[in-house]
């Protein structure tokens, strides 16, 4: 059976009636996600601009603003796991389109808000609470989103393809972080840093607002992948995927906490380090994230095709053994220098396309499809939300504690943990998944 016939055949549709496209189904998915992400990591790449504006300082350090400023992007990531929890439901209950199309709209919604937050010295203390309330349904959306995203992705496969599928998820995910990277880093070599802290660092807001409408045009197109029939057969009470598979919500955790803090140290935290632990230059940081994340976003087919062939397993170890040992020289390797952090980044992608190429199918292939979504998306969801969404404030409060290099020590030791359950994992990419 092709990869279309059988889309159509997870839609109660005979083999060969209404072909649908795989292409059509990864544009779906990619192109909505990418708008997800683009509003989301936009906020990371632009913190250091705009947290005097809507933070005050301390008395006599000016890293509180920015240490409040990431304390909001963390707490976002702690309405990840209610988002996983609710979206993932809304997907087992009544399909994964409909959870998608829900969450694409949220995060527009929190982006447009975002955009318009006042400053401090406009609306005080009305500031922050406006950007927390925003931050909130971006952290609602994008929790729903990968577990939606996910098993959709993985779901639309066909035979022997689950890790190619699997790695547009992070394919998209880059391409969203490198359009919010790209736009960042064109507007502080064209606006000055006084020009982008007044207004500049909106601009970004609005644009992510307008293409999340795009990704909910293109997401009315998509195909569900569980029939009619499926969906109405399911009807999973909300906490049943933890009530009935605590072994496998507890494995998503191990898989994910290595792989989350090593992600977002490397692709989202990385040119702040840079910036407060060596004095780099905040636009060329920018531009070093750039292009790494092009150079990350190319290797993920790569390594999803990789892992069809020769398993999932070879290539977290790799991923996680690999950050263990180097993660500590390479966060001391960075410098001032261009070539250094530009190396050290793009070093760093290699090792994490172990994780990121086949974080989605693996996930995907512990849990059966009656609670695949939610079962997915309030452990991966969490896990994400204590190690991947606090790397930046842990990074900060390293370096104001006067301990900057217990950060990278931190990062090796959760690398460590999950290579330990990689270890127990059983390999999953040769299995039948139950659809």
């Amino acid at each position: 059976m092709t990869s279309t016939d059988h889309i159509a055949a997870g839609r109660g549709e005979p083999s060969g009636a209404r072909p649908v496209s795989a292409l059509r189904q990864l544009a779906a998915a990619s192109v909505g996600n990418a708008a997800e992400w683009y509003d989301w990591y936009a906020y990371s790449f632009l913190a250091v601009f705009f947290a005097d504006q809507v933070f005050p300082k301390g008395a006599g350090n000016s890293l509180v603003p920015l240490l409040s400023t990431f304390a909001v992007f963390a707490v976002g990531f702690f309405m990840r796991p209610v988002g996983g929890l609710l979206m993932g439901a809304v997907a087992d209950r009544h399909g994964r389109r409909t959870a998608l199309t829900v969450t694409i709209l949220l995060m527009g919604g929190g982006s447009l808000l975002v955009a318009v937050t006042p400053t401090y010295a406009a609306a005080g203390v009305l500031a922050p609470v406006v950007l927390v309330i925003a931050r909130l349904v971006q952290g609602l959306s994008v929790g729903g989103e990968f577990a939606a995203s996910t098993t959709f992705l993985v779901e639309s496969a066909g035979p022997g393809r689950r890790g190619l599928f699997s790695s547009f998820q992070y394919v998209s995910t880059t391409i969203g972080q490198l359009l919010a990277s790209g736009v960042a880093a064109l507007l502080t070599h064209l606006l000055t840093d006084g020009q982008m802290g007044a207004w500049g660092w909106r601009v970004p807001f609005l644009i992510g607002a307008l293409i999340s409408l795009v990704g909910f045009w293109v997401r009315q197109g998509a195909h569900e992948t569980r029939s009619a029939e499926q969906r109405a057969a399911a009807r999973p009470a909300l906490f049943e995927a933890l009530r009935s598979h605590p072994r496998e919500s507890l494995l998503i955790c191990g898989i994910t906490a290595g792989g989350t803090i090593a992600y977002y140290t490397w692709t989202t935290y990385l040119p702040t380090y840079a910036e407060v632990n060596a004095g780099f230059d905040k636009g060329d940081a920018l531009l070093v994230g750039t292009i790494s994340l092009a150079f990350f976003a190319l290797l993920q087919p790569l390594g999803g095709m990789l892992s069809d062939r020769i398993g999932r397993k070879p290539l977290l170890l790799t991923f996680a053994v690999g950050f263990a040992a180097l993660a500590v020289p390479l966060l001391h390797a960075v410098t001032d220098a261009f070539l250094s952090l530009l190396l050290v980044q793009c070093a760093g992608m290699v090792l994490l396309t172990g994780y990121t190429a086949v974080a989605a199918a693996v996930n995907a292939e512990v849990f059966p499809a009656r609670v695949r979504a939610a079962g997915i998306g309030f452990p991966y969801s969490l896990t994400v939300a204590l190690f991947g969404g606090t790397a930046p404030y842990v990074g900060t409060w390293f370096k104001q504690a006067g301990h900057a290099g217990g950060f990278p020590w931190y990062v090796a030791g959760l690398c460590l943990v999950s290579a330990c359950v990689y270890c127990v994992l059983p390999e999953t990419a040769k299995r039948p998944m139950e659809r």
